[in-house]
């Protein structure tokens, strides 16, 4: 009986043997075709429309579900000065469904960033436009946490100034000991001042506020005085530096400069001695300066372009200008995409302006930078007006990074007080600096881009890469809200490394480019 029972047990373990074989023979089979899968082709994986409401936002990616699959959020709103109850749009990356949507008194234009501070395991949401707006909404459920309020500083020196337009925020490490990042944001630009007129116009507000609850916990004025609509970044501590803030001033009419200034002198409330790197007579400071290493002194420089198209790269050791270059007859609101596109190790920079004088530009000018020189590497004009800022990767895997910029088409030269229908065709275009061509990735007619810049990484984890972009119903003119839609483009380009410019102010949304 006992031969039997051990003879019974040895068949049964070598029974489980070939059966414990044979499933990771399966699942080797199964991980080697997963391995060897291949795309052929891009595929739309949804359209989120979006009936009457429009945006000036950009898209950021974060797991809002816990799905394991990136989830898209930005600003929305109906057309200025009018409330809505779709100013923030958290949407899913899997459907495209909306997973909520939070109101808002008018167009909330900035791009969202991400940090959970109520401690439930989701990340929050802190986001700001018009209004005064910006609040931080509860991540998972869309809920109010808390909101910027200005009746509590009507007659703070220098928070009652703090009543206009918030724009994008970074982090800063944390000021108050609380072992959560704070938030470093500008308020600033009236739009109801009349252009090249000083009245009504008020100084702009650099501030820094506690993501828990809203706080203002340290804040002063520009040190010019003059307005800000510019986002601003902060400067890592390195070597001896500590953190330091950059910031701008100035519109698309009034005067402005750049400014550096230590953290620690804007947490004691005090940016008079903030350092004034560059100044432009007649325009000011709007598109958000990036931060990479030109000289390759192991230190953060910058590169920044101002609204009369005049681009500037400073040391950010000796603050001196490496070089500086400009685009005549241009304008600009947009900012650049930083990557590998010249023969040699430094970072370049691409971004697009606009012929003429807001709002009768004519065309739109592609440059390319050199990051070493400063000269101009590549000049295209394809488009008209259009605000939105370009993305970069090496798609085709050559060594060399591409970029991905939205162009709206239409008759540039049309009058501007001509008020009667028009067709906009709006195109998603690659360009190829390496080989020179240029590739229509998406086009459609009917619709605009003026602002939202695109978004690219992986959403769902499959090792290829995603892109989400943002189109806006137009039949009649080029600034209406008549309507939007958001689309996810499955791309058949595996993702060998991550994206350092995949959206707006880079892929971590810092402003900065480091490898």
């Amino acid at each position: 009986m006992d031969e039997i029972e051990s003879t019974t047990e040895n068949l049964m373990q070598r029974i489980r043997l070939f059966y414990r074989k044979r499933r990771w023979l399966t699942w080797g089979l199964a991980l080697l075709l997963l391995a060897c899968q291949k795309k052929e082709k891009s595929e739309l994986v949804w359209d989120a429309n979006f009936p009457v409401i429009g945006s000036q936002s950009s898209p950021r990616a974060v797991d809002l579900n816990k799905d394991g699959t990136l989830d898209l959020v930005m600003g929305a709103g109906k057309n200025e000065f009018e409330d809505s109850a779709y100013g923030v749009l958290a949407i899913d990356g899997v459907t495209g469904e909306l997973i909520w949507n939070h109101p808002a008194m008018d167009q909330v234009y900035g791009s969202a960033s991400f940090q959970d501070i109520n401690g439930d395991g989701f990340p929050d949401v802190f986001i700001g436009g018009r209004g005064p707006y910006f609040k931080g909404i509860d991540g998972q459920s869309g809920e109010l946490l808390w909101e910027y309020d200005t009746l509590g500083y009507t007659n703070h020196p220098v928070l009652r100034h703090a009543r206009f337009n918030f724009n994008n925020s970074v982090w800063i490490p944390d000021q108050n000991n609380d072992g959560l990042k704070d938030l470093l944001v500008s308020n600033g630009g009236n739009a109801k001042a009349a252009p090249y007129e000083t009245t009504d116009r008020f100084p702009g507000v650099l501030m820094v506020l506690d993501p828990v609850n809203g706080e203002v916990l340290a804040a002063d004025t520009m040190p010019d005085g003059n307005e800000t609509y510019l986002s601003p970044i902060l400067l890592p501590a390195e070597g001896k530096m500590g953190d330091r803030v950059v910031f701008g001033s100035g519109g698309e009419t009034i005067s402005g400069s750049l400014f550096l200034a230590e953290l620690t002198d804007l947490m004691n409330n005090d940016l008079s001695s903030a350092i004034r790197l560059v100044t432009e007579n007649g325009h000011g400071f709007i598109a958000s300066p990036v931060a990479a290493d030109l000289d390759q002194d192991g230190t953060l420089d910058l590169v920044v372009i101002s609204h009369g198209s005049s681009v500037f790269a400073i040391s950010g050791k000796t603050l001196e200008i490496l070089w500086q270059q400009t685009i005549p007859g241009t304008e600009c609101s947009n900012s650049f995409a930083v990557g590998n596109f010249t023969d040699d190790d430094i970072p370049d920079f691409f971004t697009f302006v606009s012929k003429g004088v807001w709002p009768e530009n004519t065309g739109s000018v592609q440059i390319l930078l050199d990051g070493k020189s400063g000269e101009i590497a590549h000049q295209r004009e394809l488009g008209c007006t259009g605000f939105s800022s370009p993305i970069a990767y090496d798609l085709n895997k050559d060594g060399f990074d591409e970029v991905i910029f939205s162009i709206n088409s239409y008759d540039c030269q049309r009058a501007i007080d001509d008020e009667s229908a028009f067709l906009i065709e709006n195109k998603l275009l690659l360009m190829d600096f390496a080989s020179g061509e240029i590739h229509n990735l998406d086009q459609s007619k009917g619709f605009k881009n003026i602002f939202s810049t695109p978004w690219m990484g992986d959403l769902d984890g499959d090792g290829f890469l995603d892109l989400v972009h943002c189109q806006y119903f137009s039949h009649s003119d080029i600034l209406s809200f008549l309507g939007m839609r958001v689309k996810r483009i499955d791309l058949p380009i595996k993702m060998r490394n991550e994206p350092l410019w995949g959206s707006i102010m880079g892929s971590q949304g810092n402003g900065i480019y480091q490898k």
